[in-house]
């Protein structure tokens, strides 16, 4: 009978996590729990094996991000360490469900561990027929700002309107974020500017939007300054000297929201 290559890949994986569970131990197959690994520690980007993949990289960087050994990590997704060890660095081609358990482990998405939407622009389903546009009230705005991510930062330049991803955490009621003391946001001190963040769900061609106006300020006070920087959840994905902190406290904080119909 003549196997596809979808099935000889999973089959693949399943051997592998079986047969060869001794020498990558996958918990509760073949190798039991417990195992130990050489591997245990982590390692960055710098001096990474020259069989890493892109899925490598990808659970590298995420497990570190959550500061995960592999030995935590395998104990989440219920896999051995030295098993996360070879997913990381070499071209591995895991079965699905290894894949949703170690995406479940990490709080991403398969797409978002795999790379598989990475370079793909959300939005591109069609809409559906039941479809209402809601308002949402403030106090869940605030609740979907959480504590940090990446937003937009809308302002006025002279060059005419402007839109800038920020890294951005939350400050009492105001959102902070970093940037170069010569940027435009920078310049852009004393007035009026928006922040928003959204989300896209393209399977069920839905999504929420959160908007907050206000003036944009620069921080100055060192005892708020070094609060910032303590709770700063990350630097600044765009790298260079961005440590010139802004605010916006909003005056306005609106949000709205694609709904379906039962």
């Amino acid at each position: 009978m003549k196997r596809t290559r979808s099935s000889a890949r999973q089959t693949s994986d399943e051997v592998f996590g079986q047969a060869q569970g001794t020498a990558y131990g996958v918990r509760g197959e073949a190798s039991g729990e417990g195992q130990g690994t050489p591997h245990g520690a982590t390692g960055g980007a710098h001096g990474a094996p020259p069989g890493r993949t892109d899925l490598g990289r990808r659970l590298v960087a995420r497990r570190e991000a959550l500061g995960l050994s592999r030995e935590e990590l395998g104990r989440r997704c219920g896999a051995d360490a030295n098993y996360v060890a070879y997913l990381e660095d070499h071209a591995a081609t895991p079965a699905i469900g290894t894949l949703l358990r170690v995406a479940d482990a990490l709080g991403v998405s398969v797409d978002d561990l795999t790379g598989a939407s990475a370079e793909r622009v959300p939005g591109r389903s069609g809409a559906r027929r039941d479809t209402a546009l809601v308002p949402i009230g403030e106090d869940e705005c605030r609740q979907l700002l959480g504590t940090h991510g990446v937003g937009r930062i809308a302002i006025s330049t002279d060059e005419g309107p402007a839109v800038f991803p920020v890294n951005y955490v939350t400050a009492g009621p105001g959102v902070a974020f970093r940037t170069a003391a010569d940027s435009p946001a920078a310049r852009a001190a004393g007035t009026r500017a928006a922040f928003e963040i959204d989300h896209i769900d393209d399977v069920t061609a839905g999504g929420w939007s959160v908007l907050a106006v206000g003036v944009l300020t620069a921080v100055t006070d060192g005892a708020e300054l070094h609060r910032l920087s303590a709770v700063a959840r990350s630097h600044p994905w765009a790298g260079g000297p961005r440590s010139h902190w802004m605010t916006i406290t909003p005056d306005r904080v609106t949000g709205r929201r694609v709904v379906h119909g039962e």
